[in-house]
């Protein structure tokens, strides 16, 4: 069985904050929904080129083969 990793995704939401869409993943995986959340506030300030009245994060579960896939993932341009 793979260890259990979170995830934490890139929201975008409208004005209201309740209408989202997944728009990116962030590079790095977490071994707690904790550890997560304590990045939280760096990964936004990160990703505030989405056009989207609102940006936001959610942590969650991902399998081992997930966090690997995206550690080696090339980062795209733009």
């Amino acid at each position: 069985m793979a260890p259990l990793v979170y995830i934490m995704a890139i929201l975008g939401c409208g004005d209201d904050g309740a209408t989202c869409s997944r728009e990116r993943i962030a590079p790095a995986s977490y071994q707690s929904v904790a550890e997560c959340q304590a990045a939280m506030p760096a990964i936004l300030a990160r990703n505030t080129d989405l056009s989207y009245p609102v940006i936001s994060a959610s942590c969650e579960r991902g399998g081992a083969q997930i966090a690997e896939s995206r550690s080696r993932a090339k980062p795209t341009a733009g």
